[in-house]
């Protein structure tokens, strides 16, 4: 069997970096990807994956990419569950990234 996902995409926000009570950085981002056809009205398609990256590559990202960064992913998808806090079962959805290629150089800030 086979769960491979490769997309190519902008983040739609900051990434956000958090650390598992073991001290293990992960970070979740979203990323926008044209569907490479416009509907009837002539409007882009756009899907808004949501992906999470671990480690020192989720302190890159982190680090590297800003809202609107071009990104490239290769990974695969995941499926969790968790009860919140009214004891509701939450089910999530995203791609566990393995590999990511930041594709475009970083953006300097008008300050400098």
């Amino acid at each position: 069997m086979m769960n491979r996902v490769v997309l190519i995409g902008r983040l739609t926000k900051e990434p956000e970096l958090y650390y598992t009570k073991q001290g293990v950085a992960y970070a979740r981002i979203c990323v926008a990807v044209n569907r490479g056809f416009r509907n009837s009205l002539g409007e882009q398609q756009v899907d808004f994956i949501n992906c999470v990256i671990w480690r020192r590559s989720a302190e890159n990202v982190t680090e590297y990419c800003t809202k609107g960064s071009l990104v490239g992913i290769t990974g695969r998808i995941h499926t969790s569950n968790y009860d919140d806090e009214q004891g509701k079962r939450v089910y999530r959805t995203e791609v566990l990234i393995e590999n990511i290629t930041f594709l475009e150089r970083r953006r300097e800030s008008a300050s400098q």
